[in-house]
């Protein structure tokens, strides 16, 4: 579903992405780790269309994304659902109106289509009715994420991106997200590519993990291979998380 060949990306002179090469097998969710600073959150940026890399291609579903422009570049983005750090609510909208915006601003189904399926979505992250007339500032974190993630969902997409979809969240709500995130996958069947820094956890969502570190990937396999690999720096970021209290 997604290749990344040779990606290059510099801000100011600073390497950030020096050679990432990447692999996101179709129906799979892979999550990219790495220390903060790491560039996570750039190649994710990148594979969404939302930065242009110095050098390198990103091929979905062999489309070089990086030279789409116009209509072509529009239908490969259409194609996405993204979850973003921090939920990315808009704050005057109310739930439901959140979730609904993208099929309001670039679809013309009928209202009653759109609240139907908004309202399924709701539902598919278990959020009851009377949430949906609340606003983002009277809900707690736990549910922005899910609003955040039935609002990724409402256009049923292909592959859906996930930056941090956990920082900020005590524990039991982060395994609450990442539970629905497994339980929305296997509903829908979408290709997902996720950052995160919360190991090990993350890994109990992840069908294969790939560790960026200076610029590159050093390292992918399942979760299992990834902590069975013998790579110093691999072990070393893995003990360094735990011992921090990443969880």
């Amino acid at each position: 579903m997604i290749r990344v060949l040779e990606l290059f990306r510099s801000f100011n002179g600073v390497p950030v992405l020096q050679g990432v090469n990447l692999e996101v097998p179709t129906g799979k969710i892979t999550v990219v780790i790495g220390k903060s600073g790491a560039g996570k959150s750039v190649l994710l940026k990148h594979v969404a269309g939302l930065l242009r890399p110095d050098q390198g291609q990103i091929l979905i579903n062999g489309t070089d994304l990086t030279r789409a422009r116009g209509r072509e570049l529009q239908l490969i983005k259409k194609r996405f659902g993204v979850v973003f750090q921090g939920s990315a609510l808009f704050d005057s909208l109310t739930v439901l109106e959140n979730v609904a915006f993208p099929l309001r601003e670039k679809t013309r189904l009928p209202e009653r289509e759109i609240l139907k399926r908004s309202r399924e979505c709701l539902a598919q992250v278990n959020l009851p009715p009377e949430a949906e007339d609340k606003y983002p500032d009277e809900i707690s974190g736990g549910m922005k994420k899910r609003v955040a993630l039935a609002r990724a969902l409402v256009q049923e997409p292909e592959i859906l991106l996930f930056d941090e979809p956990v920082t900020g969240l005590d524990p039991p709500m982060m395994n609450t997200v990442f539970h629905l995130i497994i339980k929305t996958h296997r509903e829908n069947g979408y290709t997902g590519l996720v950052v995160s820094h919360d190991i090990p956890a993350v890994f109990q969502i992840a069908d294969y993990v790939a560790m960026l570190h200076q610029g590159r990937i050093v390292a992918f396999g399942t979760p299992a291979e990834i902590q069975r690999n013998p790579d110093p720096v691999v072990q070393g970021f893995l003990r360094g998380a735990i011992d921090f209290g990443e969880t």
